[in-house]
């Protein structure tokens, strides 16, 4: 049974992680010819506050 745990950023919406879920399940798919039914796929979301780059926070940085 494949799993895939997705990192993201807070701020996409429903849709858009419902459409990133359906196309890494179909990658999984496609590349271990698991059965659709089997695989699980987590999303999870980072508040903008507690992800940095280059030291600074991605929420000060307006990202």
């Amino acid at each position: 049974m494949p799993f895939a745990q997705i990192y993201m950023l807070e701020g996409r919406t429903r849709e858009q992680k419902k459409a990133v879920i359906e196309k890494v399940t179909q990658a999984l798919v496609d590349a271990t010819d698991a059965k659709k039914e089997t695989i699980r796929v987590w999303i999870h979301e980072m508040p903008k506050e507690n992800w940095g780059i280059a030291g600074v926070s991605a929420k000060d940085l307006g990202r």
